[in-house]
């Protein structure tokens, strides 16, 4: 398996995560990755994102990825503390070709055929389906998947505990992202419990 492959086989969810408070960083983590996600997105959202990302990497076991990157400044800048994988909410030869060069994992963001092309054309196989409900949902995924045997998915955007085992039911999606496994004002118990349950959907 290809290596961003190997990181989408790992967990059933993606905790796509937007982090204010970098001192916050270090037990959100502990307590997913001890609920068993251990795959963790932090987005490119605020201004505590790099220090939260480095924190999170000091956490045993724990794969730590940045999203949201839309520029080449931005992944240079993760690259240098650490990140172990990119993630895009969409998908240009621009950004797309310095990561690939570099040899990072890469999990772009694709909405439409024409992006799911350009990934192929750029030696890309695996992509975020973003926004996943808004671009049309588990019926727009699988007529999208159709003709592009190749590629596998992450759905991302709209996706929550009740329909999640849908999309993860189809056989080219190898996990979703999704937030609510982190909800606002969770205690890192309630965290760890939520993080259990949505690692139960990949059983």
């Amino acid at each position: 398996m290809k290596p961003i492959e190997t990181i989408m086989r790992t967990s059933p969810v993606i905790p796509v995560l937007v982090i204010e408070d970098a001192a916050t960083a270090r037990p959100l983590a502990e307590a997913l990755v001890k609920g068993g996600l251990r795959v963790l997105e932090v987005t490119m959202r605020t201004g505590a994102a790099i220090e939260a990302m480095a924190e999170m990497k000091k956490v045993n076991g724990a794969i730590v990825g940045a999203g949201t990157v839309i520029n080449e400044a931005q992944f240079k800048q993760v690259a240098d503390i650490g990140a172990e994988f990119i993630v895009s909410p969409g998908l240009t030869e621009k950004l797309a070709r310095p990561i690939i060069d570099a040899g990072m994992p890469l999990l772009p963001g694709t909405a439409n055929a024409s992006d799911i092309m350009l990934g192929l054309e750029l030696g890309l196989e695996h992509f975020k389906f973003f926004p996943a409900e808004a671009a049309g949902g588990l019926k727009a995924l699988k007529a999208l998947a159709a003709p592009f045997y190749q590629a596998k998915f992450c759905p991302t955007g709209g996706i929550s505990a009740a329909t999640a085992p849908d999309w993860l039911g189809f056989d080219p999606v190898l996990c979703v992202g999704g937030s609510w496994v982190t909800p606002r004002g969770a205690s890192m118990q309630q965290v760890e419990a939520i993080a259990r349950e949505a690692t139960s959907l990949g059983a």
